[in-house]
């Protein structure tokens, strides 16, 4: 359930923040940090096909080798054998609610802002899809912010360093409008860089929005997974390695669209053009698979509980 909101007016690093908040929390402090790598980037032009998810190839996210796969592999293994928590039958995560941030980056004249109605309903969205895991979210803030530079992500690590807020099992999402739909950091990568951890993701991307195909809120299940732990279900390719998840049937590229019986591998199974892990449209996403749960728990026990 929703919090409780009232409007109060910060000021932050020498720009006009208005914040949708319940407590008094402090105006954000100068500072730097190296930037995270992203795990979702999506290039996008003026033609609506190319704002799709996929955009050009190979930009996606940084690149995950299969020698990296493994190295994450054996540490969330050693973090978990040794959290209690963990090892309640790989069910750590259910009932979790996630406490979420959300950052309105508008640029100087105010561009780029959204309703608190819209933020309301991807909140709606989050909670709709993440119910299947066993996730919930609570909407606890939300800050909108003037600065033309960060609105088009620009300065992106010392923005996020400046605005972030809570801790690991927190949820910061900030909405931009600079030439991609969804970035997101990995959890694995939180110890090194919690400062700019969170999704930056397209602000016409949440319902109501004016991307066609992609304005019903799913960019951020899909880049919220990445922040789960889970990769792209096309992740290595048609491979026995693939993204790690055994009943996500190998994917040798992304889905534009929503085919019916796409099928890129000779393994069997079709592509899981549902799966809210491919590219596909908004409206052909509906599902997370059991493995995947089950690989969101364990992150979230190593990494975010």
């Amino acid at each position: 359930m929703l919090l409780s909101l009232t409007m109060r007016l910060v000021a932050a690093a020498g720009l006009g923040a208005t914040a949708l908040t319940v407590g008094g929390l402090a105006a954000p402090v100068q500072g730097k940090v190296a930037d995270a790598a992203p795990a979702c980037l999506i290039p996008q032009t003026n033609e609506p096909a190319a704002a799709a998810r996929g955009g050009a190839p190979g930009v996606d996210h940084r690149e995950i080798t299969v020698a990296e796969q493994r190295a994450i592999t054996r540490r969330t293994h050693r973090l978990l054998a040794t959290n209690a928590a963990a090892r309640i039958g790989g069910t750590a995560l259910v009932a979790a609610t996630v406490p979420v941030y959300v950052h309105v980056m508008r640029n100087n004249a105010g561009r780029g802002d959204v309703t608190n109605g819209q933020i309301y309903q991807q909140i709606a969205v989050l909670n709709q899809d993440f119910a299947q895991v066993g996730a919930s979210f609570n909407l606890v803030d939300v800050r909108r912010y003037n600065n033309s530079a960060w609105h088009q992500d620009q300065q992106s690590a010392r923005y996020r360093a400046l605005t972030r807020l809570g801790g690991a099992n927190a949820l910061n999402i900030w909405l931009i409008d600079s030439g991609h739909l969804g970035i997101a950091t990995f959890p694995w990568d939180y110890p090194g860089n919690r400062a700019v951890d969170g999704i930056r993701i397209d602000y016409e991307s949440l319902p109501g929005g004016s991307i066609v195909h992609y304005n019903e809120g799913k960019t951020a299940v899909h880049e919220i997974g990445h922040w789960l732990g889970l990769f792209h279900t096309f992740q290595g390719g048609c491979t026995t390695t693939n993204d790690q998840v055994a009943d996500t049937p190998a994917q040798a590229t992304p889905t534009t669209g929503c085919p019916a019986n796409r099928d890129s591998c000779r393994m069997p199974g079709a592509d899981p053009i549902h799966n809210y892990m491919d590219y596909s449209w908004d409206s052909c996403y509906t599902e997370f698979t059991q493995g995947q749960t089950e690989r969101i728990n364990r992150m979230w026990a190593a990494y975010r509980a």
